[in-house]
C-alpha cells in the first residue's frame, strides 16, 4: 500500500487521481467498456483501495476526469511514486488500451506523453507495452 500515516481523505484523493488517469486512458478512444472498468477496479484494489469504496472512487474519478483539461492534474503525485508502483499503473494503462486488442494513435500518443511526465524511460515503456500486448493476443 502507498500510504503510511496519511489520512483517509488524502488517500482517497490520491486514488481518485490515479483512477481519473486510468479512466482518461480508457476514454481516449471514445469507447469506455465494462472490461476497461474491471481493469480499473482491479488496479485500484491492488493499489490499496478498500473494496467497498471502489465504486465511489470510480464515480468521483469520472467527474474529475470530465472536468479536467489536462493530464498534469492526474500525474503530479504519480510521478513521485516508486518505480515499482509507477510500473503497476503503466501496466494497467496498457492493459486498458489493449483490452480491445489494438492501440490507436491517440492512445499511443497519450502513453508517450505519460512516459515523459512520469519520468519513465522509453525502453521501460516499450518493454511494458510489449509485455501487455503479447498477453492480450
Amino acid at each position: 500500500m502507498f500510504f503510511k500515516k496519511s489520512s483517509t481523505k488524502t488517500e482517497n484523493n490520491f486514488l481518485v487521481k490515479i483512477c481519473a488517469l486510468l479512466i482518461h486512458a480508457a476514454k481516449i478512444d471514445e469507447n469506455y467498456t465494462e472490461n476497461e472498468e474491471e481493469i480499473i477496479k482491479k488496479t485500484l484494489l491492488e493499489l490499496g483501495a478498500k473494496k467497498d469504496t471502489v465504486t465511489q472512487t470510480i464515480k468521483d474519478a469520472i467527474s474529475v476526469e470530465e472536468n479536467s483539461n489536462q493530464i498534469l492534474d492526474f500525474t503530479k503525485e504519480v510521478k513521485n511514486l516508486s518505480e515499482t508502483d509507477k510500473i503497476k499503473i503503466i501496466e494497467a494503462m496498457w492493459s486498458i488500451i489493449y483490452s480491445n486488442n489494438e492501440a490507436d494513435i491517440y492512445e499511443t500518443n497519450l502513453m508517450r506523453r505519460l512516459a515523459g511526465l512520469l519520468y519513465v524511460d522509453s525502453k521501460t515503456m516499450g518493454d511494458i507495452k510489449n509485455k501487455i500486448k503479447n498477453k492480450s493476443k
